[in-house]
């Protein structure tokens, strides 16, 4: 095996892996968790993986798998946020320094709510900046799919969250994508 070769590929590809997973989990130390079981999973499969195309991919794919794995092993365990009305009942009259950080906030928790499939997508083609064919392969699907689902989940955020996204009057393309929040994360 050669460990030289796998740690320069790690090394080159880990910040970029931690940001994606980040962008999925919405927890960095979740995202970190995810990353470093990909990265020892990849390593004993190293001579197999750095022979394909395209191995980021497949680490992103491999990143995936792992995210909704995980979700379903510790989806009892969930944690309840406050909605932002009873924080503010609490807050009294003080004014509110904290939007821009209440609006990623809600539109975290609105991303949480989408399914897993139209997550990862919007994941990939607007954080990680993949075109639709590359979103595809990730996640094993049609390109079609892809489409679909990112077309729905933008329209389930959009819903869900009354935030003005750098959305035209038409409401109908986005200028900005929806996930550049994300990028905070990492």
């Amino acid at each position: 095996m050669d460990v030289a070769n796998y740690e320069e590929f790690a090394r080159g590809r880990l910040p970029g892996l931690l940001r994606y997973a980040a962008a999925l989990t919405g927890d960095t130390e979740q995202a970190r968790d995810i990353v470093q079981e990909v990265m020892v999973r990849a390593f004993t499969r190293w001579r197999r993986i750095s022979r394909m195309d395209h191995p980021d991919a497949y680490l992103r794919r491999m990143v995936t798998n792992e995210w909704t794995s995980w979700r379903r092993r510790w989806s009892v365990r969930t944690i309840t946020v406050l909605p932002d009305e009873q924080l503010h009942n609490l807050a009294g009259d003080a004014p509110d320094a904290m939007t821009a950080v209440s609006e990623r906030d809600a539109l975290r928790r609105a991303l949480d709510t989408l399914p897993h499939r139209q997550r990862a997508a919007l994941v990939l083609r607007y954080y990680e900046g993949l075109s639709y064919e590359e979103c595809a392969q990730v996640l094993d699907c049609a390109e079609g799919t892809v489409r679909s689902a990112c077309s729905r989940g933008t329209a389930a955020l959009r819903r869900a969250v009354d935030l003005d996204v750098g959305l035209g009057p038409d409401r109908g393309s986005s200028v900005v994508p929806p996930l550049a929040w994300a990028k905070d994360l990492s």
